[in-house]
């Protein structure tokens, strides 16, 4: 019975190998039999089969394979219906996205012809073979009427995957310009117009990388490029590519030698304070200066000259050439998608061009006194936020306190007129909308569907030109309305597209995969306060940092603001600038101030302060860092102190806070670190002066200026010595950091 059963079970396992083994064989001869398309250029071989499953993608110098190979089982290309359209696919499937992939490719001449699963469309895309990159556009999309069946039409595509590829993982991922990369290779696939929708989603050990299009935006004439090459290469292949499609430069931006610049930001500039403002500037060793629009004009979108500036573009041209003939680079810093609620598009008489973010339906008339708007659909989405409740009926504007979410449906408390608008009666069955009021709220988003945006572009360009700006800061870039991976970069490239010189750079609030080529610079953060500072600075400017690292940019350690100190505040002190610059050094990144000068005059510590940013500038700036250093200081919560010795020659020295300095002050902050065998404090009074009494004899403590140049004491024995203590200043002690810090603790202000 035993040796029955063994024998049952060989040939049950006999069978099983023999069937696995067949339909092995089979497989491989459905892959055999299989014709292959090759797409190559120089730097790459992609092999598709004639299903539209990619098979390969080598890198040729390494012979790498750039896939991963688990996961081709799907097609890259497809179509996406929001529901089956079809009159049978309807009756079929569930009322929801159905995506269909391709299953016939055939490839002729240097076209792709394809063909898709279910659905009678054929896909026509073209191919742009270079050495640099290989270029996907779909150039026809066609329907065939099936002779089957109820009566026919064309059916709709709202989405098109032109190219969907499985790139294995490499050890970094820079997903805004959509790369994945290490050492030695890179690829990347990216939009080569504003239309492509760029993708990608990990899962392992594969980066799905997506490139498509939505009908409601565009999909004949869409194209998007694979690139497959040596890291050391990429952003050559980029600008390359950059220069074949039109697109704005981003590559040539982040090869600039002003693209290192920090700026100078001169809150309150007029043309009577240009100078002085000139003079902070080049103090702080800045060799850019923005000037924020707000400062010039009291409106957002026709820009209406505030009353410093009485001659107008005569005035800001003249103050743009002061900066100029200083040596300093002059940028402009707008917004540019919204009008503010002061502005002739909103007031007496609101633009149609507006957005509007909800359409209802009056479901009663409106009189001029009424304070209750009935409507026909739920207003349960609509802003209850102060500032944002604006209604728009006509040509009236009209405030609400609140809303109902059940039937019958009602705005209340309505206030009528809002924002110098004129009162008016409403008929029954009127449409009207939600105003679209950005967050602050002081603006109202335009219709990017709409020309109002070209309009405010063309005036932008136009002062931007006339007063002679070289870069701009694209403020307030999330204003726009959905889809946001569109409108986003629209709304930055009609402005941009416009302008006369074209900008050195730009930076941005927001961005998306094609503001690559125009935000080339990144974002700033708005300020945080000094007490804050430190670990704002870690929780965002270094994140954003190696974020935008990934895709080879960089971004502004910024928005840094000047405050002295205050009853509220201890200010923004010497080792704030210090630890703010070194983490943008370590980064290769720029830092923004926002100049105040007020606050510097008020400041005792104007000087150093200035001092700590300009030296770190001429480091950075100078490539005066190791990758040893930039590495210390990226990856650790540690402080470094730039030290300028004897030789004029920097040192980046570690060193920390001394919490406790005196029995009887809190303005004076010092820290400490080790050098040349002896203990350095470096101490300053962050409101004024005084004098330190310490208990150490004259003997044991040395005083230096910055430029570490001795100082005599104030008075010494051999039991205490006095400093004063203002400026910044080393004092040096032949003892240890523990005994030193123990001094310090015991010291008194006299």
């Amino acid at each position: 019975m035993v040796a029955r059963g063994v024998n049952k079970y060989k040939i049950i396992i006999s069978l099983l190998v023999g069937f696995h083994i067949i339909c092995s064989s089979k497989l491989f001869a459905l892959h055999s039999e299989q014709s292959e398309i090759v797409i190559e250029n120089k730097d790459m071989r992609f092999i598709l089969y004639d299903n539209g499953r990619p098979k390969s993608l080598i890198h040729k110098d390494t012979e790498q394979e750039c896939l991963d190979l688990d996961n081709t089982e799907k097609s890259i290309f497809a179509l996406i219906e929001y529901r089956p359209y079809a009159t049978e696919l309807m009756l079929t499937y569930s009322a929801k996205p159905r995506k269909y992939y391709a299953d016939r490719v055939k490839k002729d001449g240097n076209k792709l012809i394809v063909q898709f699963e279910e659905i009678l469309y054929t896909a026509t895309v073209d191919l742009n073979i270079t050495d640099y990159y290989i270029g996907f556009t779909l150039e026809k999309l066609e329907y065939t009427i099936g002779k089957i069946g109820v009566e026919k039409r064309k059916t709709e595509v709202d989405e098109f995957t032109l190219l969907q590829l499985p790139i294995k993982k490499r050890s970094h991922f820079g997903e805004w310009l959509n790369v994945a990369w290490d050492d030695d290779i890179s690829v990347n696939v990216l939009a080569t117009d504003p239309y492509a929708k760029i993708d990608a989603f990990i899962n392992g050990n594969t980066c799905l990388m997506v490139a498509g299009m939505e009908n409601s935006i565009k999909l004949v004439g869409v194209g998007a490029a694979l690139i497959t090459t040596n890291t050391s290469k990429l952003l050559s292949c980029i600008s390359r590519l950059e220069e074949d499609y039109n697109l704005p430069l981003g590559v040539k931006s982040r090869l600039s030698n002003e693209y290192k610049y920090s700026y100078y930001e001169p809150k309150g500039i007029t043309p009577k304070n240009v100078d002085e403002h000139i003079a902070y500037a080049k103090k702080g060793g800045f060799r850019q200066m923005l000037l924020y629009y707000e400062d010039i004009f009291v409106s957002m979108g026709h820009f209406i000259w505030n009353d410093q500036y009485i001659n107008k573009i005569h005035d800001l041209r003249q103050i743009v050439q002061k900066i100029e003939e200083a040596g300093i680079i002059p940028g402009f810093h707008i917004h540019y998608n919204k009008a503010s609620k002061n502005d002739p598009y909103v007031t007496p008489i609101p633009d149609p061009r507006l957005n509007l973010t909800k359409i209802f339906t009056l479901a009663c008339p409106v009189n001029k006194d009424d304070s209750i708007i009935i409507v026909e659909e739920s207003p349960r989405e609509c802003a209850l936020e102060g500032g944002r409740r604006l209604l728009k009926i006509g040509n009236e504007i009209i405030s609400y306190e609140n809303y109902t979410t059940s039937y019958p449906y009602q705005f209340t408390g309505c206030k009528r007129g809002e924002l110098g608008t004129e009162i008016a009666a409403a008929a029954e069955g009127l449409k009207f909308g939600l105003l679209d009021v950005d967050t602050w709220p002081k603006f109202i988003r335009f219709d990017q569907k709409t020309s109002i945006q070209q309009e405010v572009a063309k005036r932008v360009s136009e002062i931007y030109s006339e007063a002679g700006f070289k870069f701009v800061y694209f403020d307030g870039a999330e204003d726009v309305h959905f889809p946001y991976w569109y409108n986003v970069p629209k709304a930055q490239l009609e402005v941009y597209k416009n302008l006369n010189p074209i900008p050195i750079f730009s930076e941005g609030a927001t961005k998306s995969h094609f503001s690559w080529h125009i935000i080339t610079r990144g974002n700033a953060f708005d300020v945080f306060p000094p007490q804050d500072v430190k670990e704002a600075t870690d929780m965002y400017q270094v994140q954003a940092a190696r974020y935008m690292n990934e895709s080879f940019s960089s971004m502004n350690f910024g928005w840094n603001d000047y405050l002295a100190p205050s009853n509220n505040t201890i200010g923004m002190q010497p080792d704030m600038y210090e630890y703010i610059c070194s983490r943008a050094a370590a980064w290769d990144c720029p830092i923004g101030l926002f100049g105040r000068l007020d606050q510097f005059k008020k400041h005792p510590r104007t000087e150093d302060n200035f001092r700590v940013m300009r030296m770190w500038e001429e480091v950075r700036i100078g490539g005066l860092m190791t990758d040893e250093q930039k590495h210390e200081l990226r990856n650790s919560n540690q402080e470094h102190f730039l030290f300028k010795n004897v030789d004029g020659k920097y040192e980046i020295i570690p060193y920390k806070r001394v919490q406790s300095v005196t029995k009887n002050s809190d303005s004076i902050r010092a820290f400490i670190f080790s050098r040349a065998g002896k203990t350095w404090v470096v101490l300053w009074h962050t409101r004024g002066e005084e004098l330190l009494r310490i208990p150490v004899s004259k003997k044991n403590i040395a005083l230096y200026d910055m430029n570490v140049i001795k100082s005599k004491l104030h008075e010494g024995s051999n039991n205490y010595s006095t400093i004063s203590v203002g400026n910044c200043r080393y004092v040096v002690f032949d003892l240890s950091e523990e005994e030193v810090v123990n001094l310090l603790s015991k010291s008194e202000v006299v």
